[in-house]
């Protein structure tokens, strides 16, 4: 998983390692920053903060850790225990403005169907029960009308 972006002074290259990691497993994520001017990297620390990214979270982030630059890198390992989405933010100052970048991570196997899909399913099941429902309700009315107008005949 990579994410190239420009944000303010600054070209970034934010990666996770293993691109799709597991729960109980190490994975880390690497940061390159480098200013767009005359590419010379950010020297600073850079402080790595993750949140639950799922529909039932607090989104109150947890520090993972504060890096300082490694050969041009900051590198910063996690291990997740729990299976979910999360929103894994590099942050940093340069020249007195803040910097924030954040990076989706999905820990373990992603959900063949995500929120919006889980929506369109139930939906359409709704849709499709009002529909049978209705349908049974026009060929009561249809037959009561059929019966009435035998008996009254």
């Amino acid at each position: 998983m990579q994410i190239e972006t420009q944000i303010g002074k600054y070209f970034v290259n934010f990666m996770a390692f293993p691109a799709f990691p597991e729960p109980n497993k190490p994975g880390r994520v690497n940061l390159y920053a480098s200013r767009i001017e005359d590419g010379t990297p950010f020297v600073g620390k850079v402080t790595f903060k993750v949140r639950d990214d799922g529909w039932l979270s607090d989104g109150k982030p947890e520090v993972l850790g504060v890096q300082e630059i490694d050969d041009g890198i900051y590198r910063q390992g996690f291990v997740f225990s729990k299976e979910g989405d999360y929103i894994i933010s590099a942050e940093f100052e340069s020249d007195g403005e803040p910097y924030v970048i954040d990076f989706p991570i999905t820990i373990g196997k992603p959900l063949p169907v995500g929120p919006i899909g889980a929506a369109v399913i139930v939906i359409t099941l709704v849709l499709v029960g009002v529909n049978i429902l209705q349908r049974r309700r026009l060929q009561r009315l249809q037959a009561q009308r059929h019966h009435q107008d035998t008996a009254g005949a």
